[in-house]
């Protein structure tokens, strides 16, 4: 987990080139192939990680780094460890209403982070629309 995350924290620049297109990405010298399958390989393993510790809370993983990118902008220099750390406060949270709620039965996480995450899953969708202009 500490390499793949440092790692990524290496990757966080080309990714702000590839934020402003694959063609400008190019034109500043990235491999843009090389850099896709990097991320999809991190993505990928970290996920698996996650998911092999935790149990699956994808909810999680939606609203992390749509919550980091609110809080600290567009910079993916600054957007993944906060992502990070916010993933990770999402699931104490998630895990401490999981735990205390029912006692002494305990409720799967999941159910908590898919409570707290798909009505924040609505709004960013809503957000999103409107911006579109659709709605």
């Amino acid at each position: 987990l500490l390499v793949l995350g440092a790692l990524a924290l290496r990757v966080a620049p080309r990714l702000n080139a590839l934020a402003l297109g694959e063609a400008a990405a190019a034109h500043v010298g990235i491999d843009v192939e090389r850099l896709r399958w990097q991320c999809i390989g991190m993505v990928a393993l970290l996920s698996a990680l996650a998911v092999a510790w935790c149990g699956s809370i994808g909810f999680i993983g939606l609203m992390a780094p749509h919550l980091a990118r609110q809080l600290v902008g567009a910079d993916q220099r600054r957007v993944l460890p906060n992502a990070m750390l916010a993933g990770a406060l999402l699931l104490v949270v998630a895990d401490s209403f999981a735990r205390t709620l029912a006692v002494p039965a305990e409720i799967p996480v999941g159910v908590f982070s898919a409570l707290i995450g798909a009505p924040w899953f609505l709004v960013l969708l809503r957000g999103a629309v409107r911006r579109m202009g659709s709605a």
